[in-house]
C-alpha cells in the first residue's frame, strides 16, 4: 500500500509550534529549478542549508553552472538565512555504482541506486553536523519515484539516527510552482537529470 507522503509532511509541519526556533533542515538539491518551489514552500518552518551533492552531473561545465544556479537563485529569493553546503563531485562514484546495470533505462534500478548513493550522503552529513531532519528536492519531478525516494530516505534516517522528512513536492501543483518560479528567476532548465545516460537517452527522442 503506497503512502501519501504530502500528508505525512502535513501532520509534521502541522505539529510544529512556531513559537520554538526553527529545526534544521539538511536538504538535498539537484538544481535550482527543483529547488525553488520547496525552499518557497519550507522556508516558513525551517533553517535550511541546501546540501549540493551530485556525482551522477559527470560533466564539470553542467554540474558548476546548476550550483551557480542554486546559489543565485537563493540570493535572489533574498533567503539570506539559506546557507548552501557543497558535497564531493566524485563522478568515479557515479560510474562505479552504474556499471553494475549496464544497459538499463532510465526510471530503472540504475536511477535507483542513484537516489540511494544521494540520499545516504544527505543523511549521513545530516548526522553528523546534527541536523534535526533532511530530505531531497527530487520528489518535485515528475519523472522521479516518490516511494522509492521515501522509502530509501528511512532506510538512510535509520542507519544513521537522523529524521528524514517525508515528501512528495509535486502534490498540491509543486511541480507547476516551480515551473512559474524558474521563469520568474529566469533559471536555467536542463533537460535531463544529469548523468550521461539520460543524457544520451534525451539526445534521441
Amino acid at each position: 500500500m503506497k503512502k501519501n507522503y504530502q500528508k505525512e509532511l502535513d501532520q509534521i509541519l502541522l505539529h510544529l509550534d512556531p513559537s520554538d526556533e526553527k529545526p534544521s533542515l539538511l536538504l538535498h538539491s539537484c538544481c535550482a529549478p527543483c529547488s525553488s518551489y520547496v525552499l518557497e514552500y519550507l522556508h516558513k518552518y525551517f533553517r535550511i542549508t541546501v546540501y549540493y551533492y551530485n556525482p551522477n552531473i559527470t560533466e564539470k561545465a553542467e554540474y558548476d553552472k546548476r550550483i551557480q544556479e542554486v546559489r543565485r537563485l537563493i540570493t535572489e529569493m533574498g533567503l539570506r538565512d539559506v546557507d548552501v553546503l557543497e558535497g564531493d563531485h566524485n563522478p568515479k562514484a557515479f560510474f562505479a555504482m552504474a556499471a553494475n546495470w549496464p544497459g538499463e533505462k532510465e526510471g530503472g534500478l540504475r536511477c535507483y541506486d542513484c537516489y540511494k548513493m544521494r540520499l545516504m550522503s544527505t543523511a549521513e552529513t545530516a548526522a553528523m553536523k546534527g541536523y534535526d531532519y533532511f530530505t531531497t528536492t527530487l520528489s518535485i519531478s515528475p519523472h522521479k519515484n516518490a516511494q522509492w525516494l521515501n522509502e530509501l530516505s528511512e532506510e538512510a534516517a535509520a542507519i544513521y539516527g537522523v529524521k528524514s522528512l517525508p515528501a512528495d513536492f509535486k502534490k498540491r501543483n509543486g511541480y507547476k510552482r516551480s515551473i512559474e518560479l524558474s521563469a520568474e528567476y529566469d533559471l536555467y532548465r536542463q533537460d535531463y537529470c544529469g548523468c550521461i545516460f539520460s543524457k544520451k537517452e534525451r539526445e534521441l527522442v
